[in-house]
């Protein structure tokens, strides 16, 4: 009896973290430059003395799905998108790590810095991306950026910087916990000549909610019939208890 239940036990919990993982994708639909997540299951041997007679519900290492999201035209000067779907921006996360997005809704703070539409800096090839005040800002199709300063005459530009992007192998990249794509082994990555971008548009979310949406039905589903199981487990065990009673 312990099998069918440690069976069924084990297969609600992964359906559990499937669906977490799935209202995850739901939840960033609309999230400029986001990748869904995918996960696969298996069924494992339970090993032991003895005979292995048990299997248990495993949950795959959750991957990222890479495919890129449509464009948005905007028209905003510092709204980017990345032209290739295996290059990225280089940001600084939260611990001050370079780590890689395709979010490019940009934005320039009080200090000049440039950002990304979620606090990130945008990295150079020599550290944070800078500005000075300027009346105009161009970004190239190479990351480079030109200004026209502010209070300098209109033919005067000046170039102060170049967007740090990188095209990875995607097989060495994984998504940490801060939503950014890293290497799996914690190396930076070197700026690429094969990367460019366009600006005026934005990437959007690889998610396609009427498959998530589906997915989420049939993940609950799932989870009902395994809850189903451990009930059916719960009643052979108490009728299997009232007959040796009555014996």
């Amino acid at each position: 009896m312990d099998h069918f239940l440690f069976t069924a036990m084990s297969g609600a919990k992964q359906i559990a973290l499937a669906q977490h993982n799935n209202a995850n994708n739901l939840a960033n639909a609309s999230t400029t430059g986001f990748k869904q997540d995918l996960n696969d299951a298996r069924s494992m041997p339970v090993f032991g003395p003895g005979m292995p007679t048990r299997v248990y519900a495993m949950t795959e290492r959750p991957t990222t799905d890479f495919r890129p999201g449509g464009l948005i035209s905007t028209g905003r000067e510092l709204d980017i998108a990345l032209k290739k779907e295996d290059t990225f921006f280089a940001v600084l996360d939260k611990n001050g790590v370079e780590s890689y997005t395709r979010e490019g809704n940009l934005q320039i703070t009080e200090t000049g810095l440039l950002m990304t539409g979620t606090g990130l800096s945008v990295m150079g090839d020599g550290g944070p991306v800078a500005l000075p005040p300027a009346d105009k800002i161009d970004i190239g199709t190479d990351g480079t950026i030109t200004v026209h300063p502010t209070g300098e005459p209109e033919d005067v530009t000046v170039v102060v910087g170049r967007i740090k992007m990188v095209k990875p192998d995607l097989a060495q990249m994984q998504k940490n916990d801060q939503g950014l794509i890293v290497p799996k082994n914690g190396q930076p990555l070197e700026p690429s000549g094969e990367a460019f971008l366009v600006s005026g548009m934005l990437e959007a979310s690889n998610v396609n909610v009427v498959q998530a949406m589906t997915t989420m039905i049939d993940l609950s589903r799932h989870y009902e019939m395994q809850v189903k199981m451990m009930k059916t487990a719960k009643e052979l065990d108490e009728s299997s208890s009232q007959l040796l009673r009555v014996s």
